[in-house]
């Protein structure tokens, strides 16, 4: 997927509208950024947290219109992720609804290197979380190395040829591939499998720009506050790579070789039958010594993994 630009269908995504005159406000006291940034050109990554400030789903947010933010997350999680928000609407003049069968999301990867004069598709957003529009389209920018985009477009305007909203000359590809280069890029999912098993910081999301310290409350959030200011965190979001065939899903667990005890996030086969996968993890020389497993681990499978850099770096 390198030398091409391609189109990937990503059924798997859902997406939520949350529509009203209080939807910024709404927001606001639900997720961990500052929804008072997203705009038209501006998309935001956040968090929705239980009170205990862990994870129930990580949404891409995109402003449509003055009074009305889509969301963007795994379809397993919009409808149950919608009907928590619902619960909190109170006097607010807002809804939320599950819309994911009325729009469609496409992944589009650039090539890493494109040569010549750039393509039909200079319309797409190039700064990291900007958006762009084209009709009833949105674009978002979401990947750097190689550039991705996530378009969402209403299901209506598809056509069997294109998927809505992409731009021409895309070859299609498997979804599989859009989650290799999410993998390598140490992009952090919440699926049904890990929905409210992660600190907010256990994924990164403090490194990936989703959480606004600075804020108002919000739930969750004197609990990943207090992680920020007042200790480090000892387990984080990391990428590796297993020696030998295997299959990892999200929400599986294990060892590695030195006894630190991991929980799968996202997992992808590789074309040798190995495993290249992100896990929340002790970091390197936190509660284990190398080679020697932990009371915790002591029972459980033990992976033959080698640890791979992110393309981010964590906090010391």
């Amino acid at each position: 997927m390198c030398s091409e630009w391609n189109s990937v269908p990503l059924d798997s995504l859902g997406v939520l509208c949350v529509r009203g005159a209080d939807v910024v406000s709404f927001l606001q006291g639900q997720v961990s950024n500052d929804v008072a940034l997203l705009g038209p050109e501006r998309s935001l990554l956040a968090g929705y947290h239980n009170p205990q400030g862990r994870v129930i789903a990580l949404l891409h947010l995109v402003q449509a219109t003055a009074h009305e933010v889509l969301a963007i997350l795994p379809r397993e999680l919009a409808a149950p992720t919608a009907s928590r928000l619902a619960k909190f609407i109170l006097r607010a003049k807002v809804s939320v609804a599950d819309v994911s069968a009325s729009w469609q999301v496409t992944g589009v990867v650039a090539p890493e290197s494109p040569a010549g004069p750039p393509p039909p598709f200079a319309g797409l957003p190039q700064a990291l979380n900007a958006t762009a529009r084209s009709g009833d389209s949105i674009a978002l920018r979401i990947g750097a190395q190689p550039p991705r985009w996530l378009l969402i477009a209403p299901l209506a305007a598809a056509s069997a040829a294109q998927p809505a909203g992409a731009p021409p000359h895309c070859e299609p590809a498997p979804p599989q591939a859009w989650q290799r280069l999410s993998v390598a890029a140490g992009e952090p999912e919440v699926f049904a499998a890990t929905s409210e098993e992660f600190v907010a910081q256990m994924l990164n999301l403090d490194v990936l720009g989703a959480i606004a310290f600075d804020k108002g409350c919000y739930t969750g959030q004197e609990v990943i506050a207090r992680a920020h200011y007042r200790g480090r965190v000892k387990r984080r979001l990391q990428r590796f790579v297993s020696h030998t065939p295997l299959r990892l899903q999200p929400g599986d667990t294990g060892a590695l070789n030195d006894g630190r005890a991991f929980k799968v996030v996202n997992a992808v086969a590789l074309a040798d039958g190995r495993c290249e996968f992100l896990a929340v993890a002790p970091c390197a020389g936190e509660d284990c010594a190398a080679g020697r497993p932990q009371p915790q681990a002591e029972r459980a499978r033990v992976i033959d993994a080698q640890q791979l850099a992110l393309p981010y770096c964590l906090p010391p």
